[in-house]
């Protein structure tokens, strides 16, 4: 009866074992942790059980154990032992990715990172696995919210290159471009000794975001780390000739570099933002367009910006208004475009809201600046670093003093 129709009682017969195997799989694995009054203790005894692989028909309650456990201690339990905890979440991290289910740790991992943060301007270790999370999930809203506080406290460098990398990609994904390049911009101009993957790749988004967002890729500032000056561009060149052939301002010399790097760009995950690069030049150039006339028909537009059709030049029109990137008016009759001045006078009560909050935000970095730089300025470490690169002087090396002046 190869072909037959299943037998209902043996497939129910079937699931009872299954769900009773289950059952006392976890019923085993309880029994190993039994209730602990020190955290220490539990958080070593789940540390053990994870040393290993966790198995597939043991990984649902492990997660929802750690879950539990994530919610229910307390701050102050968490500081007696905060590496296990870490080390704990960070496996509770790689399980969920293990299984494919992102979204279940969300939830814990932001708890443990309020829970673990000494501060709200605190980085932990736990930050960039959060955001790795929320990416893998597309839950890019969850991530921005953690991300809504300065950052002034660091543990570890390679927490903060990651944090960055990974910021910059959820902002992305939110299409906040201008937030996006700032958080790429700390991932390649933050202090690096010896030149690290995640620069790379964040160098690799930099230059695509900057053309996206400004149209040009502006030169490393000066507190870039040599390192960095010397050889990011090296790991990138494929990004450069596409900003080379961007800055042409040409349709068809973009696309030649994209046929010619497309392997390249596929495998750095990077092709969707390189083709988001190509439809910004046709908005670019559309904005051109507004510098020199007044109105347009929209087959003028279409063969000045190399589109097909005029329809399609209607399209990027319509988008580039209803984004706020042009002012402008379409009358349907004629087929005419006119260009406009931006209608904002900057003083209504929103506009004035939004530089108050601006200046205040301002003036608290100042602040804080200024205690940082006050802190290091009296670090025993800086002060004997500066102490030995200061040049020193023999007394012979000073000018003299002129003799009418020593004369009473």
């Amino acid at each position: 009866m190869g072909s037959g129709a299943a037998n209902p009682d043996y497939e129910s017969r079937e699931h009872q074992e299954e769900r009773a195997n289950a059952s006392a799989n976890e019923e085993d694995i309880r029994t190993q942790f039994p209730p602990l009054d020190s955290i220490e203790d539990v958080l070593l005894q789940l540390e053990d059980y994870t040393s290993g692989s966790v198995p597939k028909e043991q990984a649902n309650w492990f997660l929802q154990t750690v879950a539990t456990f994530i919610t229910s201690c307390s701050v102050e339990q968490i500081r007696l032992a905060p590496d296990k905890f870490i080390s704990l979440c960070k496996r509770f991290k790689d399980q969920v990715l293990q299984l494919q289910a992102p979204m279940q740790g969300i939830a814990p991992m932001r708890t443990a990172i309020r829970k673990l943060q000494s501060s709200a301007e605190h980085l932990t270790s736990l930050h960039s696995d959060f955001l790795l999370l929320c990416i893998v999930a597309k839950c890019y809203k969850a991530g921005l919210s953690i991300m809504e506080d300065d950052i002034f406290e660091v543990d570890q460098p390679k927490d903060f290159f990651l944090y960055c990398y990974y910021g910059g990609i959820l902002n992305i994904g939110q299409k906040r471009f201008r937030k996006a390049l700032e958080y790429l911009h700390h991932a390649i101009t933050a202090p690096m000794t010896v030149l690290n993957t995640v620069a790379v790749e964040a160098y690799k988004k930099y230059i695509l975001v900057s053309l996206i967002h400004t149209g040009q890729v502006l030169p490393f500032p000066k507190y870039t780390s040599s390192v960095a000056q010397r050889s990011l561009k090296t790991y990138a060149q494929a990004y450069i000739d596409l900003a080379n052939s961007y800055a042409t301002g040409k349709i068809s010399e973009v696309e030649k570099c994209l046929e010619t790097h497309v392997d390249k760009f596929k495998l750095d995950v990077n092709l969707g933002l390189v083709k988001q690069v190509v439809l910004s030049l046709y908005k670019r150039n559309i904005q051109r367009l507004t510098q020199t006339y007044l109105t347009l028909s929209l087959q003028d537009i279409a063969s000045t910006v190399q589109l097909e059709t005029s329809k399609q030049a209607e399209l990027h029109v319509l988008q580039m208004i209803h984004g706020g990137e042009i002012f402008a008016s379409i009358n349907q009759k004629d087929g005419m475009v006119s260009f406009h001045e931006d209608p904002e006078q900057y003083k209504t009560s929103e506009m004035i809201e939004h530089i108050d909050s601006s200046i205040r935000r301002i003036m608290l970095l100042s602040k804080k600046l200024s205690a940082v730089d006050e802190h290091i300025s009296c670090d025993a470490a800086y002060l004997s670093k500066v102490g030995r690169e200061r040049p020193r002087f023999e007394i012979d090396e000073f000018d003299t003093v002129p003799q009418k002046y020593m004369t009473m």
